[in-house]
């Protein structure tokens, strides 16, 4: 597995620098102060982002103001559009229909999800540095913001991101790479305690480096949390991968078998 550059990623146009709209973790542009965009300028860039750089005015103007009727919806836009363009005239580029990001706007959630989904269609391909693509794919979608139009936007990459986390994981261990191996299972871990998938991608990457111990470890680790958080147990499936070497008492306190 190589890691190429994202084919859809965003670059310098001829009428200025680029700069970066950050979505993953936080909200952030590039040399332009927060105060200059308002919140209703962040979210609006968030949304016409989260829409792949490109909106309907109508649509945009519904999904800010929801609550308000049509016409005060587009008249509330057009006043946000003109703050932004006055204070910050290289984000945008706006019709009498649509409104995109302007051609230098690079935006790290569609880098991000170029490189997911290249991740999981074979042949997944990435030539990047592995902690470069690691770091692409580590942080959410905005956590946080409540905008209902984010909601399901933010689940679907959360999904999106384990799964090529999981994949590149599984890749490594195939090929032995084995510290990638490990390096990106933990950060699927680190990503969702919880999620046995990201338990097993990782335990196997012990296994198949030999490091047995830290196997068990993390099995034990996440049978611990599994029962304090949810009351339950790691599926048989996942039990099996250490044989006897591992069990969960009925109370949920986990212990380490004689090794055989």
């Amino acid at each position: 597995m190589t890691v190429t550059a994202p084919h859809d990623q965003v670059l310098p146009s001829d009428d200025g620098e680029a700069l970066t709209l950050r979505l993953l973790g936080r909200f952030e542009v590039t040399g332009v102060p927060a105060s200059a965009l308002g919140a209703a300028g962040q979210r609006l860039l968030a949304l016409i982002a989260v829409n792949g750089g490109v909106l309907a005015r109508w649509q945009a103007a519904q999904a800010l103001y929801p609550t308000t009727v049509d016409a005060n919806a587009a008249a509330n836009l057009r006043a946000l559009l003109w703050r932004l363009q006055r204070h910050c005239p290289a984000l945008l580029r706006t019709s009498a229909t649509d409104l995109r990001l302007a051609p230098q706007v690079r935006v790290d959630y569609l880098i991000a999800v170029a490189t997911a989904r290249r991740l999981l269609t074979p042949p997944a391909t990435t030539a990047q540095p592995v902690p470069e693509v690691v770091a692409q794919l580590r942080e959410d979608l905005l956590p946080g913001w409540p905008e209902p139009w984010l909601v399901h936007e933010r689940e679907r990459f959360h999904q999106l991101r384990l799964h090529a986390l999981e994949a590149l994981c599984t890749h490594f261990s195939l090929v032995g790479r084995h510290g990638d191996a490990v390096d990106t299972g933990l950060e699927a871990v680190r990503a969702d305690p919880l999620r046995e998938s990201a338990r097993r991608v990782l335990i196997d990457a012990y296994l198949t480096e030999g490091n047995v111990s830290e196997a068990v470890r993390q099995y034990q680790a996440f049978a611990v949390v599994l029962h304090a958080e949810l009351g339950l147990q790691p599926t048989p499936a996942l039990q099996r991968r250490l044989g006897p070497r591992a069990s969960i008492s009925p109370a949920g306190a986990v212990m380490t078998e004689s090794w055989s």
